[in-house]
């Protein structure tokens, strides 16, 4: 049998780290230790939705939330109707989200950018009622102070301009959608799903140390909560 040859073995080193990274970084809780039970007279409920690249937030409607959030039905998105029961909220890079609204649709250098350094923005939803259980959603009850944390991180994530939060103009993959810019930068180590799972961590909840992936992401969500 011919052995490996020694470029084989070297370029084999960063695959095995990558592999090893992603496991330890699904199965290492952050944090360590889980946060003393939320009360459960006081809880909103939330879900995580995915699909194989990307992991949005659905943040349940009501007046204050509508409040808080006024500035989307001035972009277009229609919050303020009564068919709305979830706003959707997703952080991404700005060339892979505005240019690949479909898979048949791919470039490269929107790859290329997600790999390595790109802008970022955010992109808002609506949904009407939202099925469970469902495979591609998980749903967590959270506190009331837990609550009103993941919607500040959540506002902060929006890029402000000297009129408020910055509308891209004719960006959307519907005709309820928009997207935003929006603060930090979008890498591989960084991206969509870890965005995803810090806004949980700020709502009580426990995540894998490093989830770059939706399903590194939901595996640990689903074990340690």
């Amino acid at each position: 049998m011919k052995k490996p040859s020694l470029i084989g073995r070297f370029l084999a080193i960063p695959v095995v780290a990558i592999v090893l990274a992603v496991m330890l970084g699904t199965f290492i809780p952050r944090p360590l230790l889980p946060a003393a039970a939320a009360d459960p007279i006081a809880t909103r409920h939330i879900l995580v939705l995915k699909n194989p690249i990307h992991t949005d937030i659905a943040i349940p409607v009501d007046d204050d939330v509508r409040k808080r959030f006024h500035f989307l039905v001035d972009g277009g998105i229609p919050t303020d109707i009564a068919e709305v029961r979830y706003i959707v909220f997703g952080w991404g890079g700005r060339a892979f989200y505005l240019e690949t609204p479909s898979w048949s649709e791919l470039k490269t250098v929107p790859v290329m950018k997600a790999l390595t350094l790109d802008a970022s923005v955010m992109h808002v939803d609506v949904a009407g009622n939202i099925a469970e259980p469902h495979p591609d959603v998980a749903g967590f009850d959270i506190a009331e102070e837990r609550f009103a944390a993941l919607l500040d991180f959540i506002a902060v994530s929006f890029q402000q301009g000297p009129n408020g939060p910055i509308l891209i103009e004719n960006a959307a993959y519907s005709r309820f959608d928009r997207f935003y810019e929006a603060n930090g930068h979008f890498n591989a180590l960084v991206g969509c799903n870890t965005w995803t799972a810090a806004a949980l961590r700020i709502a009580g909840l426990r995540t894998g140390w490093w989830n770059p992936l939706p399903a590194t992401l939901d595996l640990s969500i689903r074990i340690y909560n």
